[in-house]
């Protein structure tokens, strides 16, 4: 049997701790919950294990006797942070993954830092693959393959975290300077877009796209966000018809 990567039965609760001395008071969860709570409040640049630890009122090595770095609280975070996936509606994919969709964003938008933390490997912690459980659920009435299912879902998956990553770094952006979002932008598109070496983008410039007091509201990102996913659910449809007329 192959043996798996300490992160992996640390994520499923699995992993032996050492056995000498007292009793551990801590356990993974624990310290999970702790450090969540730094990063909702202080964001993810203040989580050390040194903070959580003082989080928890504990010493920093009573949290080595669980977690061996901060990869490995990264991917408790990551992991703990999801709320359960909800339950699908039947009969109908296209419904399904988008009521998926909507609800792993509502769960990442509790937590701003989440955007900030690397995708280092597919979902494996339990809370991950239970939502990747529940997507590949909507197409269970599909003619789809097993594989194309994963295809599918996780190509929605980076779509979502690409999602998620602009939304926040847009706020954060537009906070630090708001001026950067403004008519300004256009006035420089329009001075240093030549027609003849970007030809499309010069039309769209003079369309008036940018032309906006402010170019950030987060009511279009909902928008923007809606039309992405409708884009990906007709790719999906399409692919479906290709392959009933085949």
């Amino acid at each position: 049997m192959t043996e798996l990567p300490p992160e992996i039965t640390l994520l499923w609760g699995v992993r032996e701790t050492p056995r000498r001395g007292r009793k551990p008071s801590l356990t993974a969860a624990d310290i999970t919950r702790a450090a969540i709570a730094v990063a909702d409040a202080e964001g993810l640049a203040a989580v050390s294990m040194a903070r959580v630890a003082a989080e928890l009122g504990n010493a920093t090595m009573a949290l080595y006797r669980h977690v061996k770095s901060k990869d490995e609280l990264l991917a408790l975070m990551t992991d703990g942070a999801l709320d359960p996936p909800p339950v699908l509606p039947g009969g109908d994919w296209r419904i399904g993954l988008t009521t998926w969709s909507e609800a792993i964003m509502a769960s990442f938008q509790k937590h701003p830092w989440y955007a900030q933390v690397t995708i280092s490997g597919p979902p494996i912690g339990p809370n991950n693959l239970a939502w990747f459980d529940r997507g590949l659920s909507a197409l269970e009435d599909t003619p789809l393959e097993e594989g194309e299912k994963v295809g599918i879902v996780m190509g929605l998956i980076t779509y979502l975290h690409g999602e998620l990553r602009l939304s926040f770094e847009l706020a954060e952006g537009y906070r630090e300077n708001p001026e950067a979002f403004s008519r300004v932008y256009a006035a420089a598109l329009r001075r240093f877009v030549d027609p003849r070496e970007m030809p499309a983008l010069a039309k769209v410039v003079d369309a008036g796209v940018f032309d906006y007091d402010t170019l950030y509201d987060e009511q279009d990102l909902g928008a923007d966000f809606n039309f992405g996913l409708n884009l990906y659910l007709d790719g999906i449809a399409a692919y479906l018809d290709r392959r009933s007329s085949t």
